[in-house]
């Protein structure tokens, strides 16, 4: 065999590789489908706001909720916080609402919530939102995460990593003014 055709053989070999550890990643990584066993799991919740004052979830049914599962100590969840509050802001009005579920301390996330000021409510769910956001389907426990559920209670949107507004924007508005059926 040429060296020519050595080098082609290894990066053909390499591009395989490289396309099957991409394939099992995703595979692997990407949310999957839950029903709604999840969303009733989250209305059966009340969590603590920043301030430590008891959040009933159930007061969200028959809303569009757009459910983000954040922590202080992730740069991708903080750099998005600006675009859901701006979002909420927009959606409030329409049925809709953001809810931040911070799988961190709650010392963490009142400091936080003191010193940045957002629209939208900020939770402490501590460990037990992985275990949320894996109801919904986030089965590599990476953050953020953040699902779309309409106002019947059905999961329409999951997003893991970092949001891209235009397009949660757009879900968000079909389904804000649906009514639960």
């Amino acid at each position: 065999m040429t060296p020519l055709r050595r080098r082609l053989f290894a990066a053909g070999a390499a591009a395989g590789c490289a396309a099957l550890g991409g394939w099992v990643a995703w595979t692997r990584y990407s949310p999957t489908d839950t029903g709604d066993a999840a969303s009733a799991l989250l209305f059966a919740q009340t969590l603590p706001d920043a301030d430590g004052q008891p959040f009933a979830l159930a007061s969200l049914k028959g809303r569009t909720i757009v459910l983000n599962f954040w922590a202080t100590w992730c740069p991708p969840c903080v750099d998005e916080m600006p675009e859901l509050s701006s979002l909420h802001g927009k959606i409030s009005p329409r049925n809709a609402t953001v809810i931040g579920i911070g799988v961190d301390s709650p010392s963490n996330v009142r400091e936080f919530a003191q010193k940045h000021r957002f629209a939208y409510p900020l939770l402490v769910a501590g460990l037990t939102g992985s275990e949320l956001a894996r109801q919904f389907g986030n089965t590599s426990a990476a953050l953020p995460f953040t699902v779309v559920i309409d106002p019947s209670g059905r999961v329409v949107e999951r997003k893991l990593g970092r949001i891209r507004l235009p397009h949660l924007r757009r879900i968000v508005l079909e389904t804000a003014d649906k009514r639960p059926g």
